[in-house]
C-alpha cells in the first residue's frame, strides 16, 4: 500500500479522528467522576462509594492524566512525530486497563457504571484499529512517522471535540441526573469558551491548510517566445 494513496490516507484519518474522540471522552470523563470521588455522600445513588472515595479521587486523576495524554498523542498524530504512534497505543492500554478497573468497582459498589462503559468501549475500539494498522501490509502504508502532517484529520479531530464538549450536558444528562438536576450540566462558561475555541481551530486549520495548498501548487505558465 502506497504511503500517499487514498486508502492509506483515510486510514491515518480515522485513526486520527478516533484518537481525539476516545482522548476527549477519557478527559471529560475524568471531570466528570469528580462529583462521585469528592461528594458520595450527597448523592443517594452514590452512597455506596463513600468508603474507597479515595480510589475515586485516582479515578478523576488517571482520567485527566491518560485524556490529556491521549489529546497529546492525537497532536502528534497530526504532526507525523516517530513516537506518536508509541505514545498512542501506551496510552489507549492506559486508558483500558483504568477504564475496566473503574467499570469493575462501580458495577460491584452501586450495581452499574455507565457512562464509563461507553468510554472504555471506544478506547478498546481505537486500540483495536491502532493494533490492526500494524499488519505489515497496512503500515507500510499506515506509518504515520512516513507522512508527515495530517492537517484536515486534526481540523475534523479539533472540530468533533469542540462539538462533544459543546453538547457533553445533554449526550450525558441521562447518566448525571438525581433529583431533576442534571450535573452533566456543568462548567458553562468553561466548557462553552472551549468547545467554541475548538470549533475555530478546527476550522482553522482546514482553511490554513487550503490556502497552504493552493500556494504550493505550481500553476502553469505559458512558455515565453523568442525571436
Amino acid at each position: 500500500m502506497s504511503n500517499n494513496s487514498f486508502i492509506a490516507k483515510f486510514l491515518r484519518f480515522i485513526g486520527i479522528v478516533l484518537m481525539a474522540i476516545t482522548g476527549g471522552l477519557t478527559l471529560l470523563g475524568g471531570i466528570g467522576t469528580t462529583c462521585a470521588a469528592l461528594f458520595p455522600t450527597k448523592y443517594e445513588s452514590m452512597t455506596s462509594l463513600a468508603p474507597f472515595q479515595w480510589l475515586y479521587i485516582l479515578f478523576v486523576l488517571t482520567g485527566v492524566a491518560i485524556g490529556v495524554w491521549g489529546i497529546w498523542a492525537t497532536v502528534k498524530l497530526v504532526k507525523g512525530t516517530s513516537d506518536s504512534y508509541l505514545m498512542s497505543i501506551k496510552a489507549l492500554v492506559s486508558g483500558t486497563a483504568v477504564g475496566i478497573l473503574h467499570i469493575y468497582m462501580s458495577r460491584m459498589l452501586r450495581g452499574k457504571s455507565m457512562p464509563v462503559d461507553a468510554i472504555v468501549y471506544a478506547t478498546v475500539l481505537t486500540l483495536i484499529v491502532f493494533l490492526l494498522f500494524r499488519i505489515p501490509g497496512i503500515w507500510q502504508g499506515v506509518n504515520f512517522s512516513r507522512n508527515g502532517s495530517n492537517k484536515p484529520a486534526g481540523g475534523a479531530a479539533a472540530i468533533i471535540l469542540g462539538a462533544m464538549v459543546l453538547t457533553i450536558q445533554y449526550t450525558m444528562g441521562s447518566t448525571h441526573t438525581w433529583n431533576g438536576i442534571n450535573y452533566a450540566d456543568a462548567f458553562n462558561l468553561g466548557m462553552t469558551l472551549t468547545g467554541l475555541g475548538l470549533l475555530l481551530l478546527g476550522v482553522g486549520i482546514f482553511v490554513a491548510d487550503r490556502v497552504s495548498a493552493m500556494y504550493s501548487t505550481p500553476h502553469y505558465s505559458a512558455p515565453i517566445e523568442t525571436t
